[in-house]
């Protein structure tokens, strides 16, 4: 080994003894960082990863490998060295070696001058070093497999020229065999094949972050066939002149061999996939935890089939074998409860039959053109989920993400393929086991209690609901097997101390039919298991299925196997003088209904629907008494209520501008001590807005739309949001527009955890402003003028604790209104007007006066922000789905409903890591540092060489001092 490292550092200081090296290291770097900065757009991409340095790698390093090799063996054989080499006492592989290690080292120094890179992206966004780690050593087991195709070339040829062209048209067809040009020219089977033999295929896996021995394993593979066939070459050069014998036969046998084995194990580990590592912040490539904790719940087979065509899109071909590997994790995963299959619908008449008509799964139509083809292919890239008679399925859109870079520049990757397949599991094995018994998903006891007055008190109407009460209760025991306990009182008949005692720990208090009814009664009914209070609501219409309904509705929230619904309320199109539509949130709705039950709630009759979970309102506007009613009384039974809200609304008709809006909550929600203030935040750290700019041409005022910079879209990165509730994992930037500043009553909230969810940057101020069109002619760069009070303003906050209703000390709304409506009309009602109205339920007052402790309040300040309108601007400005406000809501729901599972898989993303925000003289600097960090790299190995030199003459005068002594 001495031998071989000694040969090592004769090449290396043979390098750096001309002016070469550092023309190499120069191109080398100056050619990187053009890639990255230019090439690849960098800060256009607005990710925190340097996945730009490796996506060229396989490229450069072909170039680069063979301008070191070239001269290894070809110089040596120009010079006449060679032949003293082979016929020393050094053995040839001890030079093969040697050399190899040569250009390894070299290698190695030209990728320590790209580190600067990573460093600096570091300091500008959340980079994960784990893909960095991974791009190293991958590029580095690609050099060495480039570097022995280079060595071998260089061993049979005496130009150096030659050696270099014919080394990098070998390294080239390796890497051309798994590229995206020509495996799009073949079908997917055809495809898998080319890339397990491609090297830039190969490398694409380690630079994501995950080290699969077999993508190691085709380099050393490689190493391995190009340094033997180095060392038979040299052999057979030692022979040249000699006639064959048996040994030249042996050498011949034994390289074949060698070659053979290589060959055959690398193909033996093809179907290995277990041997990997996933190296990224947080596993984002293996399957999690959670997706574990719902398979191990299967109590069937589970059903995962996917639907890839062998001809498709190309950019669509390459996820196909990431989403096999990851299907069949799931299989392993299992544990024999998950079978995976693969089809082609194709191939295969019936099955394409079935997932047409039964699974609604059709052909897409894909469109794309290249200098090679142009066509339209009918293609399959969807994945079923099947659990007993429920199914779901995933598209190509469900799946992928594309960002767009200009007409022919698109990016497409899978999103987050876990999430959406173990999203997918959750909701059919919630679905299926809905469909069953209701208790057999509950693992620990419950009791119902109810307080409820004698007969004698109760409305007739009340004396029916008891008895369908009890019945239902009994049925519910009978299937149970001793799961359900019930416990019924009347709060009157201890003396009044019941009724007390539930009064100030619940906040009931006695109901009354009418307002001057001075007959008072109980009616409550409540579930307790597991440390946790369910408030059971009265059915509006007092019927046994409506109770049944709300009891139902009641068991759900102790249960991990049924979906939860989700009640959103909407403002109606004439709330804003819109006869065709105002604020649409199809997008909201639809991402929400893929993870739970949506159903809509005008909430017009003062309830919120019995089954629902979490009320959430976008945008409300002006709430009467009896809207507001239903939302108190919500929170009240210990529901959770998210609301996006501000008294603004914003107008983006023709000019801008803000009018002040009335949303009916600001009184509601400073009786709990939160307050919206009546301004608008703006922050230097802001998204670009396509504003309607004014501009004089020739005399002529022309409009125009300019993406700028504009200060009322706060644009809230992670030093500005909570990470220790995880309503934020996964989100690494979001944007409020428009949003209003929150204050919090300390005094009122000091009993109630409260968690400040998004904070805009120490620099924001406010403004009560009505005119938000930017001026930049007379406010300079950000259009508007900075205001006074600067600091971090509170836009998004969770509350959670006892509340009191805002309804305690006030008249009861829908006795007030039905008493009101009955003076109107009674004059006027005929007898079969009465009839029909005695037969109506009537209005009971059944205020609860005080929430337990499980109550939340969740508020974000913006109107605006999950509108359709303002996510489809900001997502054609960044040219891809702009989803983070979405998924923040989707997080919030699932803190709300304690249901972290997903939460915790939205949280493994790794597509959002968004750099800082950055001005173009901040860019400038960044990109000008990295070139001048790389010209002081090349500083330090001039420093290095000249040090090397010195040190080989001291020891050449020292050898020649020593030579005149002893003569």
């Amino acid at each position: 080994m001495n031998c071989c490292t000694d040969i090592a550092r004769k090449e290396l200081a043979a390098f750096f003894s001309s002016a070469v090296a550092f023309i190499f290291f120069g191109v080398f770097l100056t050619v990187t960082l053009f890639v990255f900065f230019w090439v690849e757009t960098f800060f256009g991409r607005n990710i925190a990863d340097v996945r730009p340095l490796f996506e060229w790698m396989p490229i450069l390093m072909i170039f680069l490998s063979a301008a070191i090799t070239m001269r290894m063996w070809s110089e040596e054989r120009r010079s006449g060295t060679l032949e003293f080499l082979l016929t020393s006492p050094i053995e040839p592989l001890q030079l093969v070696l040697g050399k190899f290690l040569a250009c390894l080292g070299l290698v190695a120094v030209a990728l320590a001058l790209t580190l600067p890179l990573p460093i600096t992206v570091s300091f500008i966004g959340p980079l994960d070093w784990g893909p960095v780690l991974g791009g190293y050593l991958a590029t580095f087991f690609l050099a060495a497999g480039y570097i022995s195709i280079g060595l071998f070339v260089s061993a049979r040829s005496e130009n150096q020229v030659v050696s270099v062209m014919i080394s990098a048209l070998i390294g080239g067809l390796f890497y051309a065999l798994g590229s995206n040009t020509l495996t799009g020219l073949f079908g997917t089977k055809a495809s898998e094949v080319l890339k397990l033999l491609g090297s830039g295929s190969r490398f694409e896996s380690i630079t994501r972050g995950v080290l699969d021995i077999r993508d190691l394993y085709f380099y050393v593979c490689l190493v391995g066939i190009f340094l033997t066939l180095n060392l038979f070459e040299l052999e057979r050069q030692r022979w040249a002149g000699n006639p064959p014998n048996s040994r030249h036969r042996q050498w011949g046998l034994l390289t074949a061999l060698f070659i053979a084995n290589f060959l055959a194990a690398n193909l033996w580990m093809v179907p290995v996939g277990q041997a990997r590592a996933d190296i990224t912040k947080g596993d984002i490539y293996s399957i999690s935890d959670t997706t574990r904790s719902y398979l191990t719940r299967l109590n069937e087979p589970l059903l995962i089939r996917g639907y890839f065509s062998a001809k498709t899109h190309p950019l669509l071909a390459p996820l196909v074998p990431r989403l096999r590997d990851l299907l069949k994790e799931y299989a392993l995963a299992g544990d024999g409860r998950v079978r995976v299959e693969f089809v082609d619908p194709v191939e295969n008449p019936e099955l394409e039959e079935e997932a047409g008509q039964k699974f609604g799964i059709k052909p897409v139509p894909f469109q794309f053109a290249s200098k090679y083809q142009s066509a339209v292919v009918n293609s399959y890239f969807d994945i079923l989920v099947k659990y007993g008679d429920q199914f779901e399925t995933l598209g190509f859109r469900d799946l992928i993400e594309v960002k767009v870079r200009s007409e022919s520049d698109l990016s497409v990757d899978l999103r987050n393929p876990e999430y959406d397949i173990t999203r997918a599991i959750k909701k059919v094995l919630y679905a299926y086991q809905g469909a069953g018994d209701l208790f057999d998903n509950i693992s620990h006891p419950v009791t119902f209690k109810g307080y409820i007055s004698a007969d004698d008190r109760l409305p007739e109407q009340l004396i029916e609901l008891k008895s369908n009460l009890n019945g239902l209760l009994d049925e519910y025991k009978n299937q149970t097997h001793g799961k359900l306990s019930v416990v019924i009182k009347d709060p009157d008949a201890d003396g009044g101390s019941l009724a007390k005692k539930i009064e100030s720990e619940y906040g009931f208090r006695p109901m009354v039919v009418s307002l001057f009814s001075k007959n008072t009664f109980w009616f409550y009914m409540v579930l307790e298991g597991d440390n946790r209070l369910i408030q059971i609501p009265l059915p509006e219409d007092l019927s046994k299925e409506g109770l049944e309904r709300s009891i139902q509705a009641g068991l759900k929230r102790f249960s991990k196997g049924f979906l939860k619904t989700v009640a959103m309320y909407t403002p109606p199109p004439a709330a804003y003088g819109m006869p065709t539509g105002g604020k649409r949130f199809s997008w909201l709705r639809d991402a929400l209904s893929s993870e739970h039950t949506v159903i809509s709630a005008d909430l017009e009759n003062g309830t919120v629907p019995e089954e629902t979970d979490l009320l959430l309102l976008a945008a409300p506007e002006r709430l009467d008494k009896k809207q507001l009613f239903a939302v108190d009384q919500f929170l009240m039974r210990g529901g959770t209520v998210a609301m996006a809200t501000s008294p603004f609304s914003v107008n983006l008709q023709g000019r801008l501008s803000a009018n002040k809006s009335e949303s009916g909550l600001t009184e509601w929600l400073a009786h709990h001590g939160i307050y919206l203030e009546e301004d608008l935040v703006l922050d230097p750290q802001n998204a670009a807005f396509p504003i309607p700019v004014e501009r004089r041409v020739a005399g002529f005022v022309v409009q125009e739309t300019r993406m700028v910079e504009y200060p009322y879209f706060v644009d809230i990165r992670t030093d500005g949001m909570d990470r220790q509730s995880g309503i934020t994992a996964g989100i690494d930037q979001v944007t409020l527009n428009w949003a209003s500043p929150i204050t919090i009553d300390s005094d009122k909230n000091k009993d109630r955890q409260v968690i400040r969810l998004l904070h805009s940057s120490e620099r924001a101020w406010t403004s009560d402003a009505i005119d938000i069109q930017p001026n930049f002619k007379t406010h300079g760069g950000l259009g508007f003028p900075t205001g006074d009070q600067i600091g971090r303003k509170l836009l998004a906050v969770a509350v959670e604790g006892r509340f009191t209703s805002y309804f305690r000390d006030k008249p009861f709304p829908l006795v007030e209104e039905k008493e009101k409506k009955g003076d109107t009309v009674k004059e006027a009602e005929s007898d079969n007007t009465k009839e029909t109205k005695e037969e109506k339920p009537p209005v009971i007052d059944r205020l609860i006066e005080r929430s337990p402790e499980s109550a939340r309040i969740l508020l974000f300040a913006s109107n605006s922000f999950l509108s359709d309108a303002v996510l489809n601007l900001a997502s054609g400005g960044m040219g891809t789905q702009y989803l983070n406000p979405v998924n923040l809501v989707k997080n919030a729901i699932d803190w709300s409903l304690e249901d972290r599972g997903l939460l915790s898989i939205r949280g493994r993303t790794h597509f959002s890591r968004t750099l800082l925000p950055l001005n173009r003289s901040s860019q400038v600097f960044w990109e000008y540092l990295n070139y001048g960090l790389a010209a002081l790299g090349l500083f330090v190995v001039w420093l290095i060489r000249r040090w090397m030199t010195a040190r080989a003459r001291r020891h050449y005068r020292l050898v020649l001092s020593m030579e005149g002594a002893l003569k």
